[in-house]
């Protein structure tokens, strides 16, 4: 699991990414709210500190939730009712004190988890002709070549290969990766199925079926190849 710890305190973030460490979790570092907004796409979960200095936290909590539904766990410095309240309210799944034990900590992650239905332990590895996604370590391989993916693109990459010959719709995709029965989202799935299709290549590996939605294809083009995509 890929934890994002957002912390400007040093002392404070290295402990923060010592405790993910210890679980086994793979931790990027934000000290900044502008930073955190162009890395939390890669996290599974947030940490993220009230206290910045760019932006205020809760607008930081706001615009990533606005955005998805990657849980977020916000450290506060006190203890107080209302910081818990304002951190909820603006889409927080969860409220620490940053001076909590390291047991606590970890708890709290772990039911965040469980809650969002986030935990990956049970997905299996599936294999579409040269592509290989593992839903165990979130990897996605092209033939011997890693292939860097967020959050939101291994999801809607895996739930398309999950259901091969499958055409799977807008709606299921929303409702799927993005936990949104809405239909707000339909420039977000353009980005994210563009954005793998330059990865991955070529456009072939996802398919689009004009007024239905998506499914997994079958490609062979090397990520990287200049002109790949179609």
């Amino acid at each position: 699991m890929r934890v994002l710890v957002v912390e400007p305190c040093t002392d404070i973030a290295e402990r923060l990414v010592g405790v993910a460490r210890r679980q086994g979790y793979s931790v990027q570092t934000a000290s900044r709210g502008q930073e955190a907004l162009t890395k939390y796409q890669r996290a599974d979960l947030v940490l993220l500190n009230l206290a910045l200095t760019d932006i205020d936290g809760l607008e930081v909590c706001r615009t990533i939730r606005a955005a998805g539904h990657t849980p977020i766990i916000c450290v506060s410095a006190q203890d107080s009712t209302l910081n818990r309240v304002l951190a909820l309210k603006s889409g927080a799944d969860d409220c620490v004190v940053e001076s909590c034990a390291e047991q606590e900590i970890i708890a709290r992650i772990e039911a965040v988890m469980r809650r969002t239905g986030r935990r990956d332990e049970g997905l299996r590895a599936i294999s579409a002709g040269s592509l290989h996604i593992d839903g165990r370590t979130r990897q996605v391989r092209l033939g011997d070549q890693p292939v860097d993916v967020t959050c939101k693109e291994f999801e809607l990459l895996y739930t398309l290969a999950a259901n091969p010959e499958t055409v799977v719709s807008r709606k299921e995709l929303m409702a799927t990766v993005w936990r949104d029965n809405g239909v707000w989202g339909s420039r977000t799935i353009d980005t994210h199925i563009s954005s793998l299709r330059t990865k991955l290549g070529s456009s072939t590996w996802i398919v689009t079926v004009r007024g239905v939605g998506y499914r997994i294809g079958h490609g062979t083009v090397v990520p990287g190849t200049p002109g790949a995509v179609q």
